[in-house]
C-alpha cells in the first residue's frame, strides 16, 4: 500500500478531535525539536514557529466564522491565543522570548482534545 493510501485511510478512521491532536503532536514535537537546535539555526528554527503560527491562525480564523460550532467564550479563547501566538512567535524569532510558552500551550491544548488526558500529559 502507498503512503498516499495509507494517509487517505488513516484520515478517515480518525474522527475530527483525534485528527487535531495528531497535528498538535506533530506541531508541538517540531517546535521541542526546534527548541534543542542552536539559535543560529534560524532556518530549521523559523520552519518549526511557523507551521506552529500557521495552525493557530487557521484555528483563529475558523473560530471567527459565523458557521462555527463552538461556544462564544471557547472561540473567544482560541482567538485570544492565536493573536498571542502570532505576537509570541515573532518574539522568539527575533530572540526575544523563548520557545517553551509555545510548547506548553500546545501541550495544554492536546490535553484537552485528549480522550485519555493522562496519556496527552505523556506526550
Amino acid at each position: 500500500m502507498s503512503l498516499q493510501a495509507y494517509q487517505q485511510a488513516a484520515t478517515r478512521a480518525e474522527n475530527p478531535r483525534d485528527m487535531e491532536y495528531r497535528l498538535f503532536a506533530q506541531v508541538t514535537r517540531a517546535l521541542m525539536d526546534a527548541a534543542q537546535l542552536d539559535k543560529t539555526e534560524i532556518g530549521k528554527r523559523v520552519d518549526a514557529l511557523d507551521w506552529n503560527r500557521r495552525l493557530w491562525s487557521t484555528l483563529g480564523t475558523d473560530c471567527g466564522r459565523p458557521d462555527n460550532q463552538l461556544p462564544a467564550a471557547l472561540r473567544a479563547s482560541i482567538i485570544s491565543l492565536s493573536i498571542w501566538v502570532a505576537k509570541h512567535t515573532s518574539l522568539v524569532i527575533r530572540n526575544q522570548e523563548e520557545i517553551e510558552p509555545l510548547i506548553e500551550i500546545n501541550r495544554m491544548i492536546m490535553q484537552g482534545l485528549a480522550a485519555n488526558p493522562a496519556a496527552a500529559a505523556a506526550a
